[in-house]
């Protein structure tokens, strides 16, 4: 009896205590809330780009408005002679607007795996077309030590009827505060085509995030783009009459 009583605190103690994150998020909870954290449901700020290549430079000063999941509309701000480029994206329909010739092209889903503005981000990439929590079945496969820290594996594989770019995407999030740390993409065969690394953690727009997002590409390891966050506003009401192709072809913030 009296060894019963002495057991009762410690399988009341073990059955009260969190389970393990592992146990208690699935790898569609862990991709939720990393995408949660880099985009809020709604967000606007301003982005620095600069893409880097074996023979230039350029940096481009960007402003962005979200509306998750249906809308992005991207205005270049500098350097002057292409201020005023725009991308805008209502669903899944995409169209640029070019201030120096004032003309709207709109691009079509063969075209959003191309560069955008030169950049090692793709056009699905910066306008959000695909999604990857709702186009993408995500299974958590392994638990990773990398440089003393467990890190979540997460393998994303497209859903059957989903209109996506990418054959498959592997998420690396850190276990103890779901911090994101890569992106890898993949192509239908299997083939590892670019990595995306997150970097320079710090507090911003009221949450603690990378600030610092680079993209490379493996089949040109000497190029790169990097995308800073300057400042950013989450989950605040966004006027509907940014997302429309009137104000796109306004070539002005």
């Amino acid at each position: 009896m009296m060894k019963r009583l002495l057991l009762y605190p410690f399988l009341l103690a073990v059955l009260l205590s969190p389970l393990p994150v592992s146990a208690a998020l699935s790898g569609q909870d862990i991709v939720q809330r990393v995408e949660d954290l880099l985009w809020g449901q709604t967000s606007e700020g301003q982005y620095e780009m600069r893409i880097t290549t074996p023979h230039w430079q350029r940096t481009l000063e960007l402003q962005v408005w979200m509306e998750r999941p249906e809308k992005t509309f991207i205005r270049i701000l500098s350097p002057a002679k292409e201020a005023g480029t725009g991308s805008l994206r209502i669903g899944s329909e995409m169209w640029n607007y070019l201030p120096k010739v004032e003309r709207t092209i709109k691009i079509p889903p063969s075209m959003m795996l191309q560069p955008w503005m030169g950049s090692d981000f793709t056009n699905d990439d910066l306008v959000k077309e695909s999604s990857i929590v709702n186009d993408y079945s995500h299974a958590l496969v392994a638990e990773e030590k990398q440089e003393g820290e467990v890190i979540y594996r997460i393998e994303s594989i497209p859903k059957p009827d989903a209109a996506v770019v990418w054959g498959k995407l592997v998420y690396e999030v850190r276990r103890d505060d779901l911090m994101p740390l890569r992106l890898s993409y993949y192509d239908e065969r299997g083939r590892l085509i670019k990595v995306l690394s997150f970097s320079e953690v710090r507090e911003m727009g009221g949450r603690t995030l990378p600030t610092r997002w680079e993209m490379r590409p493996v089949a040109k390891p000497e190029n790169s783009t990097v995308i800073r966050l300057r400042e950013v506003r989450f989950d605040i009401p966004l006027d509907r009459k940014i997302f429309t192709l009137r104000n796109l072809r306004r070539g002005k913030p």
